[in-house]
């Protein structure tokens, strides 16, 4: 197991600003290349945004927050700053290839409507595109949660009515894929890696040259995480749907939000479930081992995807950060290639280094 420790691989100097909504706060950042110079976590109040009926309705406020981080930074380099360019995170666009694309009144207009639903993350475009359009200069978004770079065979689901989706933490996944092949010398377009990203909501993507050619929608699918029930039995879940129990609105919630371990245990924390099981809390420590167990599985069925070509299996996203869970995960998929671990998200890190191979022209920038 290899520890995953180099964060940023680019070294051109880009003035960048980097947007990441939440469901409650707004992460922004100056960056200089790869370098952070600054970055603050701006907290949204409940009363704040109770005032706004949908998401993108929130978007003059948080733009005027956003504005407040830029003119303070600039501020203290004197106002002489400039910008090269703005990227936000990537929304719940249309299916995508992956990579890094410019914010044109397309993606605005589908950020706007919510072609695939009304997410935070849809304001990282449009937020992008405000403070851009201020300093002409280019506004992009990197590989949003709506990369489909699926197979054929990887979109059939067993019913016609029902279609696999791809619907990913794709900016992370590529990111660290990148990342472990700077640092081993590996070109992507030549490597295989299973990726999983471990965090309130679980992806794990096969990848193929630096295509994710199938995952599971961490929503719907999957192993199941500290907030979401993963894939459940198809006959159960009809039945209680259809129980009078919970009205459809709830009964979403049930599947991602009041799912997974919060459900078992009552804490979407893996420290208190830890905690609890080394109390002797035999019910807290089988359901992280269920949890981990369930990991392994989706694991081995991506490499099986990958027809057993697989080069690492590369373990990233918050609850890699915990050495207990990745062991426990470890002793499911060693077997199957060499364990890298690549703990956190570092979204804004991998933002900026998307933005940074356009300009340095090492990619070309997709047009939606």
């Amino acid at each position: 197991m290899i520890d995953c420790v180099e964060r940023g691989v680019l070294l051109t100097k880009y003035v960048l600003l980097i947007i990441n909504p939440g469901s409650t706060s707004t992460k922004v950042a100056l960056y200089e290349g790869s370098e952070c110079y600054r970055q603050e976590n701006l907290s949204h109040s409940a009363e704040d945004l109770a005032l706004y009926p949908e998401v993108v309705a929130q978007y003059p406020f948080r733009l005027q927050k956003v504005e407040e981080f830029l003119a303070s930074v600039l501020a203290d380099l004197g106002g002489e700053a400039r910008l090269d360019a703005v990227a936000g995170i990537g929304g719940l666009l249309r299916p995508l290839q992956g990579g890094t694309y410019v914010v044109n009144e397309a993606l605005i207009l589908d950020l706007q409507q919510g072609v695939q639903g009304q997410h935070a993350s849809n304001l990282g475009g449009l937020l992008a595109a405000g403070i851009a359009s201020r300093f002409g200069v280019g506004a992009y978004i990197v590989d949003p949660v709506a990369v489909d770079e699926f197979e054929d065979v990887s979109r059939l689901s067993g019913h016609p009515l029902i279609v696999r989706r791809s619907l990913s933490h794709a900016l992370n996944i590529k990111a660290v894929a990148r990342r472990v092949c700077h640092e081993h010398g590996q070109s992507l377009a030549l490597c295989n890696f299973v990726v999983a990203h471990l965090g309130g909501g679980i992806s794990v993507a096969a990848l193929r040259g630096g295509r994710i050619i199938d995952v599971n929608n961490a929503n719907e699918m999957g192993p199941f995480s500290p907030e979401r029930t993963g894939s459940l039995p198809a006959g159960d879940l009809a039945r209680l749907c259809f129980s009078g129990k919970f009205t459809a609105a709830e009964m979403k919630k049930q599947i991602a939000g009041q799912g997974g371990m919060v459900a078992y245990l009552a804490t979407n924390d893996v420290r208190e479930a830890y905690r609890r099981a080394d109390q002797g809390d035999a019910f807290a420590k089988l359901v992280i081992s269920a949890m981990t167990y369930q990991i392994g599985k989706e694991i081995g069925s991506m490499a099986a995807a990958l027809q057993g070509r697989v080069d690492a299996v590369i373990l990233t996203g918050g609850l890699a950060n915990s050495q207990r869970f990745v062991q426990e995960i470890a002793q499911y998929v060693d077997f199957i290639a060499p364990l890298r671990v690549c703990p956190g998200e570092d979204e804004m890190l991998a933002l900026a280094e998307g933005v940074c191979r356009v300009l340095d022209g090492d990619e070309e920038a997709n047009i939606y």
